[in-house]
């Protein structure tokens, strides 16, 4: 029986529509590294209790037991998505010697760099899940202090690589390449261009300076990188979950290697708590099923994703892939259409730069998103009124958008100051706020390692969650697959001119501009 026809969906969305929005009631949930506030997200005892319903209809304890257990959980290429075992203290025993193994590398390289005060500088090459993880996490945990500064360069635009390279000494620098096929044509076409410029520069064995994380560790043999060098990752670990994995060795050189051990505990407390907690009280299933109602039943097409801290400047991208590579997809195990709305566009900025950007349009708009608010308790700046601002400003556009203003609250602002009644009631029009907006509030005690990882952690497992309920597998990207394959035929196309099996324009454009170069 599909989705929408299911006993169980229609007492979750006749609940979801019946229940409260105007955050009548404090609903906070206490996890690992942080509390979760869903006050002005629908909720009513009717609710939860369909929700459990629903859950139960879709066998959520058995695809978590799958996730947990290694089992198939990437049903469509038919592997298990086992990135838990890569931050469990004791990994499971089928993957423990190998896990295990491949951290202990991971930190014995960094305590050998640190021992000989090697690589100033680290050039990491990646793409998507090989590079937004270790680039939120170095950039939102620098201000504790850096060993080396680590540059990223993803694009195969050139213009990336070669921004990244600036005034970089080719001599004290490591060359990360991430890819695990180690196929991926961005970080190996940037890689052609990092040993150019470490040999331009005079580096006499430029390969000693390159490590490689892959699954294909033959591939990096081949291209002479050197066997202690290339550190592995396994085919049961998505790409954009592998920040767990030896992906994380930038974050271990930047931070050193007790960050990236607290990173991976944090994370691994969330496992915990998402395995082990109550329904009612666990935290990334409620945020889930929040995201649920907001998109399946609601009709919100998009989620606004507002870290109140500039240094989580990155998780907004982050989880932009995390979320829509996961879950931007409709068909079923059966190869049927969920028949409800699926995946939420992600977007967002940090606050107090996004409340003078867009949220003019998440407060006026007929429909505006909701809204992820992030914030830390505690700041690592001496400036505390600068934080009481940021903290107020956070909360104060979450009240509003909840809150809202009727014409009659407008009216009466208005006439305190206009003494023409019919202009008084005109500018009290512009300025009614629907309210009724849900908004979640993800608050950190403080910005370090621990609650970090927590952090994404409990992101991870709201996709699976969702992924779950809408009977969609949040650990392919066969849209992504696709034009890769496209890519590659025009490519074949320009090295030899040939018949055109494309369509006109980009016919045209290959002509016009590709061919010209």
């Amino acid at each position: 029986m599909s989705l929408p026809n299911s006993p169980a969906w229609h007492q979750f969305t006749a609940a979801a529509n019946a229940a409260p929005r105007r955050g009548e009631q404090l609903r906070l949930i206490n996890a690992p590294g942080l509390r979760l506030d869903l006050s002005t997200q629908a909720h009513s005892p009717a609710l939860q209790e369909a929700s459990s319903a629903l859950l139960a209809q879709q066998g959520f304890d058995a695809a978590r037991a799958t996730l947990f257990d290694g089992g198939n959980a990437n049903w469509t290429e038919g592997r298990a998505a086992w990135h838990t075992a890569l931050r469990a203290p004791q990994p499971p025993a089928a993957v423990a010697g190998a896990v295990l193994a491949e951290r202990e590398r991971l930190r014995e390289f960094v305590r050998e760099a640190d021992a000989a005060d090697r690589y100033g500088y680290v050039l990491h090459l990646g793409i998507g899940g090989s590079d937004w993880g270790p680039r939120l996490v170095t950039r939102a945990l620098r201000h504790g202090g850096a060993r080396r500064e680590v540059r990223f360069a993803s694009n195969v635009d050139s213009h990336s690589v070669a921004d990244a390279m600036s005034r970089l000494d080719p001599h004290d620098t490591l060359v990360i390449v991430a890819s695990k096929s180690f196929t991926t044509t961005e970080p190996l076409a940037n890689a052609e261009v990092a040993m150019n410029w470490l040999r331009e520069a005079g580096v006499a064995d430029p390969i000693k300076q390159v490590v490689a994380i892959t699954s294909n560790v033959e591939a990096a043999l081949n291209l002479g990188i050197l066997p202690d060098h290339i550190f592995q990752i396994w085919d049961w670990v998505g790409g954009r979950y592998s920040l767990w994995s030896a992906i994380g060795l930038p974050i271990a050189l930047a931070l050193g290697n007790d960050a990236f051990d607290q990173l991976l505990a944090g994370a691994a407390a969330m496992d915990e708590h998402f395995r082990t907690a109550p329904i009612t009280e666990n935290a990334p299933v409620q945020l889930a099923l929040a995201g649920v109602v907001n998109r399946s039943v609601l009709g919100y097409d998009s989620l606004v994703i507002a870290p109140y801290d500039s240094r989580l400047y990155h998780i907004v991208p982050w989880a932009q892939q995390l979320e829509m590579e996961s879950l931007g997809k409709v068909a079923t195990a059966d190869g049927s259409p969920a028949g409800v709305p699926t995946g939420a566009a992600i977007w967002g900025m940090s606050g107090t730069d996004c409340q003078h950007t867009f949220f003019q349009w998440l407060h006026q708009d007929t429909m505006g998103a909701p809204v992820d608010f992030i914030l830390c308790e505690q700041p690592d700046h001496a400036y505390a009124r600068h934080h009481e601002l940021l903290i107020a400003n956070c909360l104060a556009q979450r009240s509003a958008l909840l809150r809202g203003k009727s014409f009659d609250e407008a009216l009466a602002e208005t006439s305190a100051t206009e003494r023409d009644p019919a202009r008084a009631r005109l500018l009290a029009q512009h300025r009614v706020h629907p309210g009724g907006r849900p908004s979640s509030l993800i608050v950190l005690p403080r910005l370090e390692a621990y609650t970090l990882g927590a952090l994404l952690a409990l992101y991870e497992h709201k996709v699976f969650v969702q992924g779950v309920i809408w009977g969609i597998n949040p650990f392919d990207q066969w849209g992504v697959e696709f034009g890769k394959v496209l890519a590659k035929n025009i490519m074949r196309e320009l090295d030899s001119p040939q018949t055109s099996q494309q369509d006109p324009s980009t016919r045209f454009w290959i002509d016009a501009i590709a061919r010209r170069h």
